[in-house]
């Protein structure tokens, strides 16, 4: 079996099976353990950071907090997703889409998963020592919600909602890294994104609804069942009317709203078009919010550099 074919194996939703293969065969399944093969997880955790940097503060000045963000995006990311494997090992090993992962497939024992997690969140603490302590603070109030993410789906019908308390929780940051303080307008960036990812993310729990039910685990998708368009219409509403308030807080002009026009099409686009039964469509849709958080990223930075 050639590298590119057992890598599809291993990863069956990844988009970079090519550059994945031309890392060296033993450092192969760390990178698929980390995702990194799978930069949507990145992008997405990334975004919420930039929306702060953007909106709250000055990209003429502030852009560097940019690649320091992403760059603790991509470690933090990974490292979260070493820990849910380690804590969801055994669940993997019972689902389609995951049994082949490093861990449950045994390409990569647990102790060597537990060092990887360890390396992964030193350069996490790299790039929380660039931030301003009142930031450090807030990143490092993040980690019990960080930890207790992968027990969700055991005890509730909405880990997604807990999802997205981690996943925005970069807005709370940057805003603070930038203005020194947890603004009114960092904390409604905040919900809105949180509301935006348990609409991505329920759309992405559709492809493991029917796995998920046999074993257990809980979802939104699963609670929402045949009303999840209408679900995450919700959710993606919350999440532009949070939105809206950001921006009135910085500009109370219903012109600088107008910013927030792409990214409110792109998101209806989603429901519109979301075939919530074909096992493609769900995937192609999630991946579709690095194109939504890019839009949403042009208009903080379009207010933003307006003053």
């Amino acid at each position: 079996m050639s590298s590119e074919s057992s890598l599809k194996d291993l990863t069956p939703d990844s988009e970079h099976s090519g550059l994945m293969g031309l890392l060296p065969s033993s450092a192969r399944p760390f990178a698929l353990l980390a995702r990194l093969d799978r930069p949507i997880g990145w992008w997405l955790l990334f975004w919420p950071c930039a929306f702060g940097v953007a909106l709250i503060g000055d990209l003429r000045s502030d852009w560097p907090l940019l690649l320091w963000f992403l760059l603790g995006s991509i470690a933090m990311r990974g490292a979260g997703c070493v820990y849910n494997d380690i804590v969801d090992r055994d669940l993997d090993a019972q689902v389609a889409r995951t049994r082949s992962r490093p861990l449950p497939s045994g390409a990569v024992s647990l102790r060597a998963a537990w060092i990887w997690l360890i390396m992964l969140c030193l350069i996490g603490l790299v790039v929380l020592l660039q931030l301003p302590l009142l930031a450090q603070g807030i990143a490092l109030a993040s980690l019990a919600l960080v930890a207790a993410y992968p027990f969700m789906k055991r005890i509730t019908w909405w880990p997604q909602a807990w999802l997205g308390m981690v996943f925005s929780w970069g807005a709370l940051v940057a805003g603070a890294t930038v203005s020194n303080e947890l603004s009114l307008m960092a904390l409604a960036l905040y919900g809105g994104c949180i509301f935006w990812v348990i609409g991505y993310d329920t759309i992405y729990a559709l492809q493991d609804i029917e796995d998920d039910a046999l074993v257990g685990i809980r979802s939104s998708a699963r609670a929402m069942g045949g009303s999840v368009r209408f679900g995450v219409l919700l959710c993606y509403l919350a999440a532009i009317g949070l939105w809206c308030t950001a921006f009135w807080i910085k500009r109370p002009d219903p012109v600088g709203l107008i910013a927030l026009l792409p990214v409110s099409v792109h998101l209806l686009w989603q429901i519109i078009t979301l075939k919530p039964v074909d096992p493609a469509d769900p995937l192609t849709k999630f991946r579709s919010n690095r194109n939504a958080g890019l839009l949403m990223f042009l208009a903080c930075a379009t207010l933003g550099l307006a003053g």
